[in-house]
């Protein structure tokens, strides 16, 4: 077998990375070794790796300190198992670290998909211990494997941010207001709450100058309105704030405008994260951390173990559906390449147009 690769990046500094070869790990009793062919890269990663102290996401997959290993969504194969219920040759979807190759341990498995019992893992979010065995799927689901890398964990915390506001009747708000909504989740957002009858609120993206037509062209906001002209929007109406930007001098300029009327703030994202920093005390309700697992959790002992979940893939996959033809995927192998991506994410770089699909595993013959 090829050499293992890795690209981390240290956890204080994200611009500086640095590449990690090795041979294959040996495989304790239980193990399986994946190795990943293809993974997403969006703005969301950058996300992680800002909250992966608070939330954890450092800790899935460690890394020799000060340095981590960015999570992402994608698909690999088994390669070598010492578990007789997972076979070499199994497809598998789920979080993953930006690497060749990782060792998992399989427990909890089920027909369709299994639960990784790594002993450091059990204490995270179980969310992202999850992993799909797409086999058992419906073929569909293979067809839209980029999609599913790229898109489905992004439509799929929109999912649960419209959820969150339909089952709190969006805190009394006339309006939501998104911003960064020309990211994923934040048209994916919008695109939602557009298709569902039952909504009624105003829906206005925040986004830039240069993001603007690509908004406009997905029909999904009532209103489109470039950073810098915040005080375009009516603060007559009471508005609910879902922030994907991470920008304190946004929520800040909104809360200013709109004052008492701003009835719910929810951080989500940082696509702006060197725009980031302390808030202050501000007019309207107080800027709060939307926690998804925390929603997901909340619904699930509603509705049952898995079922949030299996309707966030299925509305994904709906919403992945009607925008295609909306997004050019372009292709990073290598870990020069991944890390020049993971660059210009940094330097938010990438059009809201472009899906990014990379993967770090050698080409055949190399």
């Amino acid at each position: 077998m090829t050499n293992t690769t890795e690209l981390w990046v240290n956890r204080d500094q994200l611009r500086e990375t640095k590449i990690v070869t090795g041979s294959p790990p040996q495989l304790n009793d239980g193990e399986v070794l994946v190795a990943m062919d293809k993974f997403g890269l969006t703005a969301n990663n950058v996300s992680y790796a800002l909250t992966g102290d608070m939330i954890g996401y450092w800790n899935y997959y460690p890394a020799e300190a000060p340095w981590g290993k960015v999570t992402v969504w994608g698909c690999a194969d088994v390669v070598e198992s010492n578990d007789s219920d997972i076979p070499i040759g199994e497809r598998l979807w789920g979080f993953f670290p930006m690497a060749s190759h990782v060792v998992l341990r399989p427990g909890k498995i089920r027909k369709d998909g299994f639960t990784d019992i790594s002993e450091h893992r059990k204490a995270l979010p179980a969310l992202y211990n999850q992993y799909n065995r797409t086999k058992a799927e419906p073929a569909f689901m293979t067809e839209l494997e980029n999609e599913r890398c790229l898109l489905f964990p992004l439509f799929a915390t929109s999912f649960f941010l419209a959820d969150y506001l339909l089952v709190n009747d969006f805190f009394g708000a006339e309006q939501v207001l998104i911003g960064s909504s020309s990211s994923k989740t934040g048209f994916g957002l919008a695109k939602m709450l557009a298709d569902n009858p039952e909504v009624k609120q105003k829906l206005v993206g925040l986004t830039s100058q240069r993001n603007a037509a690509f908004v406009e062209s997905l029909k999904c906001c009532d209103s489109v309105i470039t950073y810098g002209s915040e005080t375009a929007i009516d603060a007559g109406l009471k508005s609910a704030y879902i922030d994907m930007s991470g920008d304190v001098r946004l929520t800040t300029a909104l809360h200013q405008h709109i004052g008492d009327n701003v009835v719910e703030s929810a951080m989500v994202g940082a696509s702006h994260w060197e725009d980031g920093g302390k808030i202050g005390k501000l007019p309207g309700a107080k800027p709060t951390f939307f926690f998804a697992p925390g929603h997901i959790a909340m619904r699930e002992k509603e509705w049952g173990a898995g079922v949030p979940w299996q309707k966030a893939m299925a509305a994904s996959a709906e919403v992945a559906r009607t925008m295609e033809g909306t997004m050019d995927v372009e292709w990073s192998h290598g870990a020069e390449a991944v890390n020049d991506v993971w660059q210009r994410l940094l330097d938010n770089k990438v059009a809201p147009s472009t899906g990014i699909m990379a993967s770090l595993l050698q080409p055949a013959g190399q």
